[in-house]
């Protein structure tokens, strides 16, 4: 199945915190949009294993993906290996996105700046035709997306451009909160955790507004770039 965007998160909820109302418009503008979880969260403070896999699911509903899959590496411990490129790699060939999105470059948790750069090095590497990949017993095609680009997550970083998500923050929010075990729950008695509290979940929401408010719309979503942007015109811009 070839797909439109293909979406890396480190963790389950990591592409639903960053960019899930940039996926769910584009869906709604006809692209096909997949995630790819690089572990299951396994080291997180709350839930399990059992029901991260459950909420993953739920929210890829949500949003309307046409696939989600999960590479199992290692929650905290992945490393940006030959190994572990590629699995980055199978999957690119398998979706041949022209599109990816991925974790910010710099963030609080080690496993996003190094999630980032893992997937950002195999793209460039899935696009050379003497490595060889199979998957399923068949051998695979050469395949590099046209454009990388890196979600805003937990530092206050500055985005090199934003998506107008207006008609889509509900949808950002609805997918989100499929994490029921992760985020905000006044009658939850598990251990509280840096992304528990209700400031943590109104904060995605406020600063989506913020970055809305900056460039003139009700919500937005901020992205950084590889390479610089280009545009057919100055009327292309708002």
């Amino acid at each position: 199945m070839k797909l439109d965007i293909l979406a890396f998160g480190a963790h389950p909820d990591d592409v639903e915190l960053g960019c899930s109302g940039t996926i769910a418009k584009e869906i709604s503008l006809g692209k096909k949009v997949g995630i790819v979880d690089l572990t299951r969260g396994e080291l997180g403070t709350r839930g399990s294993v059992e029901i991260r896999n459950a909420e993953s699911a739920k929210a890829a509903q949500i949003l309307g993906i046409a696939a989600r899959e999960n590479l199992d590496m290692r929650d905290g411990f992945f490393i940006n290996d030959e190994a572990h490129q590629m699995k980055i790699i199978q999957m690119l060939r398998k979706y041949q996105p022209e599109i990816v999105l991925c974790n910010a470059v710099n963030d609080r948790h080690i496993d996003h700046g190094k999630g980032s750069k893992l997937v950002s090095d195999a793209c460039f590497l899935s696009g050379l035709r003497r490595i060889e990949t199979e998957l399923e017993g068949e051998k695979q095609t050469a395949w590099r997306p046209k454009l990388v680009y890196h979600y805003l997550q937990w530092n206050n970083s500055q985005p090199d451009f934003v998506v107008d998500i207006s008609d889509f923050i509900d949808i950002k929010m609805e997918s989100i909160l499929a994490y029921g075990s992760q985020f905000y729950d006044p009658n939850s008695t598990e251990p509280e955790s840096p992304i528990s509290s209700k400031n943590f979940l109104d904060s995605v929401k406020y600063r989506a507004q913020d970055l809305g408010r900056i460039v003139g719309t009700a919500y937005a979503e901020g992205f950084t770039v590889e390479r610089y942007l280009a545009v057919n015109s100055l009327g292309n811009l708002m």
